[in-house]
């Protein structure tokens, strides 16, 4: 009975670790796709004229005692990013416009492990354009994660995020803006492997559009 029962755990557990790289070759699937898309709506009719790209760069760090997490790890992370304009709205000082942004992060771990971590995070973000030189704006999404560092607690190497932020754009040219953000950022397996200590941080970041 317990030779059998020891299989079928391990059967499900393999299943499961299928099912997680299944979805996240399917995400990188999704991102194949919305970059082709990118590179072909305009002939196809759909809108792309306000849409940009950018590459953010810049530091993060966990904090021990804030919520569950128990390690200080600390990143270094580049972020280069798709957003896409969907609709404008609102008048005065809520004036602005609805966003999706594809980003494709690289962090690389220094402390406590010397390593790196990757992801596609899907964010919707809300830019405020009643002034034209700076204009703040408040994301939030998340996305799968995977982890190459040995990083004590975390139980998994494939993982989730969820992350919400604000942050400015600033209008250094026509060409091109400044962007500065300040994140919160979650990492954890979600319970489906053990321990699962999360990773609760605050990122710092700067970047240009394109």
């Amino acid at each position: 009975m317990i030779p059998h029962f020891a299989q079928f755990m391990e059967k499900t557990a393999l299943m499961g670790l299928h099912d997680g790289i299944v979805r996240l070759q399917l995400m990188g699937v999704f991102l194949v796709c919305t970059l082709v898309l990118s590179c072909t709506a305009e002939a196809d009719g759909f809108d792309t004229s306000q849409d940009n790209w950018a590459v953010i760069s810049g530091y993060g760090q966990s904090f021990p005692d804030w919520g569950d997490t128990s390690q200080r790890v600390e990143t270094i992370d580049l972020i280069p990013r798709y957003n896409h304009h969907i609709f404008d709205m609102g008048s005065g000082w809520y004036r602005g416009f609805h966003s999706l942004m594809l980003e494709l992060p690289v962090s690389l771990v220094v402390s406590p492990d010397v390593s790196t971590m990757v992801g596609i995070n899907f964010l919707a973000s809300y830019t405020f354009t009643s002034t034209q030189q700076w204009q703040p704006y408040l994301f939030g999404g998340g996305g799968p994660v995977y982890s190459f560092a040995d990083i004590p607690g975390m139980g998994a190497d494939l993982n989730g995020n969820y992350q919400f932020g604000i942050g400015v754009h600033y209008d250094w040219e026509t060409a091109h803006q400044l962007l500065f953000e300040l994140r919160y950022h979650h990492i954890s397996n979600a319970g489906n492997a053990d321990p699962n200590e999360p990773l609760n941080s605050l990122k710092i970041l700067i970047g240009i559009t394109f």
